[in-house]
């Protein structure tokens, strides 16, 4: 009988959404009727349709592979060039940020990479991770060993949580204490907050002072409205030498089901062993790809290449506004029920006080039984989202309005 990796018995409860989709499958069974009105705004999942300019570009893809003299076997394992030049001309180096193309890595998806990138880091480092926080970072952690026992708020031992609260802006400050990995979001899942210049900066100072690593997931940053706010971690001096960024294609070319993203993984960013040996890690996470991987497929790649022609943007941004237009009347509504409310403005997601003192999980039933909108219990997300639930602004125009007018009944 084969052995166990032993930490996945650390785990507390299942992952977050699909315990969430068991409680609405329960409710549905018991309540039949409810359940044709249920609108489900919880899972940060899109709802409306690809861009037109990335289904057609994905259309000839298939028509190239549908041709002998076009034809394409197996691609480079970290991304087509195509890709990655487009990539850093557009996100980066057209904004004075100085990216290379092989700094590049094309993935599935900004989440796998949140747990791929522990494979190239060691059992020995102290991770730090904002509370609340996206719960892969964490779960991640624990499966690879990273962290103690679970404790009876839902965390973990050996982790050392950042307090994001209303009094900080859900802005974490750097820890007084040492940390080696540290994750930071902005604009943030779950609370929809981002982080200024000025706070990064400081994240920046700590991280060179500490010898530490940032990664930073940066999934939402073309929702990012207001001016002066940074989009990219390497915005901010000193950031190559200490910081990874995480990108994805999910969420402004609605991607989710398609599956596409990327690393930025600086050539200037170095680890060390215990030894006290320098190496960067571009070429361990390099080689990670090569042995593990074979990137993306080639149709996918080329969709993801067609969401920065001049036709894309204007459609990335059309998807944009409708999102955060959901925001808006969902906000407005909230506001009209008498509730406080943080996010949706830079961010999809509205961050929100839970009613008459009720915990996360019983706002959770009280808003699915009385108006049947299913939302996100801020617990979920760690011990400083209790009496916080997150309601998610992906979905049609019709259900975000439909949601406003039942919030009414929550007064």
């Amino acid at each position: 009988m084969a052995y166990l990796n032993e930490n996945y018995l650390k785990l507390q409860a299942g992952y977050l959404f699909p315990e969430i989709a068991r409680h609405v499958r329960e409710f549905c069974e018991a309540n039949p009727e409810p359940a044709k009105r249920l609108i489900r705004c919880g899972i940060g999942d899109v709802t409306e349709p690809l861009p037109p300019a990335a289904i057609e570009a994905m259309k000839r893809a298939i028509d190239e592979l549908g041709k002998r003299e076009t034809f394409r076997g197996y691609g480079p394992e970290q991304g087509y060039e195509f890709l990655r030049s487009t990539i850093a001309q557009h996100d980066y180096r057209s904004r004075n940020i100085d990216i290379a193309d092989d700094e590049i890595f094309v993935s599935d998806g900004s989440k796998c990479d949140c747990g791929y990138i522990l494979d190239i880091l060691g059992d020995q480092n102290k991770v730090a991770v904002p509370d609340p926080v996206y719960p892969v970072y964490v779960d991640t952690n624990v499966m690879a060993g990273h962290t103690g026992p679970a404790r009876k708020d839902g965390g973990y031992e050996e982790i050392v949580y950042l307090p994001c609260t209303a009094e900080n802006n859900f802005v974490p400050e750097p820890p007084k204490e040492h940390a080696d990995l540290v994750y930071l979001c902005f604009p943030n899942n779950p609370t929809g907050a981002v982080a200024s210049r000025e706070e990064l900066l400081r994240w920046v100072e700590y991280a060179r002072a500490h010898e530490a690593l940032l990664l930073f997931d940066a999934a939402y940053a073309a929702y990012i409205s207001e001016p002066g706010i940074p989009r990219s971690i390497f915005e901010i001096p000193g950031a190559r030498e200490c910081a990874i960024e995480l990108r994805s294609f999910s969420k402004n070319g609605g991607f989710t089901g398609v599956r596409c993203g990327f690393t930025v993984m600086p050539k200037s960013l170095l680890g060390r062993t215990e030894r006290g040996q320098r190496f960067a890690l571009h070429q361990l996470w390099h080689r990670r790809w090569s042995t593990k991987a074979n990137s993306v497929s080639y149709p996918v790649q080329r969709g993801a290449e067609a969401l920065y022609s001049p036709e894309g943007r204007k459609q990335v941004r059309a998807l944009i506004n409708h999102y955060m237009g959901n925001a808006k009347i969902l906000r407005e509504a909230m506001a009209k029920a008498g509730m406080e409310i943080f996010g949706g403005v830079n961010a999809p997601y509205l961050w929100v006080k839970t009613s008459d003192g009720l915990t996360s999980w019983k706002m959770f039933d009280r808003m699915l039984r009385d108006i049947n909108v299913v939302v996100t219990p801020g617990s979920g997300f760690g011990a400083q989202g209790e009496g916080y639930f997150r309601i998610s602004a992906f979905n049609s125009r019709d259900n975000a309005e439909e949601v406003a007018r039942r919030l009414e009944g929550l007064r």
